[in-house]
């Protein structure tokens, strides 16, 4: 008797986005556009749009580990990704129910300093992160303020973001994807993956005035995620989930007076 086939499935931790741009609801939407089920766990809920966030209902601990455990293990997940986790105690709940999943790709969006350069989250949460969960990722995807913490040194051109890279994995033992090029280049948006052994840019043109950029970060992690769930490598992974991207922002679209939300993208 031939062995049970089990449909793909990914699962997002991390915050509601009551707007739909990011966050779960934007994961879920990268999830279902490459045909995986998305299981998800709420770390936090917020009351935001396109214009900011007015407040936050953080999720108890306790709640969350009953939610880690209502899917590991029922549920084939492949693939998993992790979003804004706020606090200390929130990730090394998180830390503890996924360093027994070790079969399970994980994606760490390490979400502690926004591109305007504020801080996200403490000091503790961000040694919770170090400790916690990047020595159990498949890949970290900070971007360029995080990866010059995370590296201890700024990054103002390619060279440095490949640096930077370099010493993220030699710290953590993790592939280190270096997102935000589009800072440093005028043209052309260049992503950076070091794999511990070799770099690979990912280099697509800058969109001009797009109607939204809000929930690419999400987004990104989360694509990256299914691709890594329907079994590609992590090289082109990292490629199928930045074009997933760069056409989600090509063909983002108003919803409102001033308020756009990404593209719908079909894989």
């Amino acid at each position: 008797m031939a062995a049970e086939q089990f449909f793909p499935c990914c699962l997002t931790i991390a915050g509601s986005d009551s707007g739909g741009n990011a966050g779960v609801q934007a994961d879920l939407r990268a999830f279902h556009s490459y045909g995986v089920h998305g299981c998800t766990v709420f770390a936090a809920l917020t009351a935001q749009n396109p214009f900011g966030v007015a407040a936050i209902h953080q999720v108890p601990v306790d709640f969350i580990a009953s939610q880690l455990d209502a899917v590991l293990g029922i549920y084939n997940i492949a693939a998993l990704k992790t979003g804004m986790l706020a606090d200390t105690a929130i990730i090394e709940c998180v830390g503890e129910k996924l360093s027994k999943r070790r079969e399970i790709a994980k994606v760490i969006d390490p979400v502690m300093v926004a591109t305007s350069g504020a801080k996200l989250i403490s000091d503790s949460a961000v040694s919770a992160l170090k400790s916690e969960l990047f020595p159990l990722a498949t890949v970290i995807t900070p971007n360029l303020p995080e990866a010059e913490v995370l590296a201890g040194s700024p990054i103002a051109n390619r060279e440095d973001a490949r640096e930077a890279a370099k010493r993220i994995f030699g710290e953590y033992g993790c592939s280190v994807l270096v997102k935000g090029g589009h800072a440093l280049d005028e043209s052309t948006a260049v992503d950076t993956l070091y794999d511990g052994e070799n770099f690979h840019d990912f280099a697509l043109p800058k969109l001009d005035n797009p109607v939204s950029t809000h929930g690419t970060g999400c987004s990104l992690a989360a694509a990256l995620a299914a691709e890594l769930a329907l079994g590609r490598d992590l090289r082109n992974a990292v490629e199928g989930a930045k074009l997933y991207v760069y056409n989600a922002i090509k063909n983002s679209y108003l919803v409102g007076k001033n308020c756009g939300v990404l593209g719908w993208v079909k894989q």
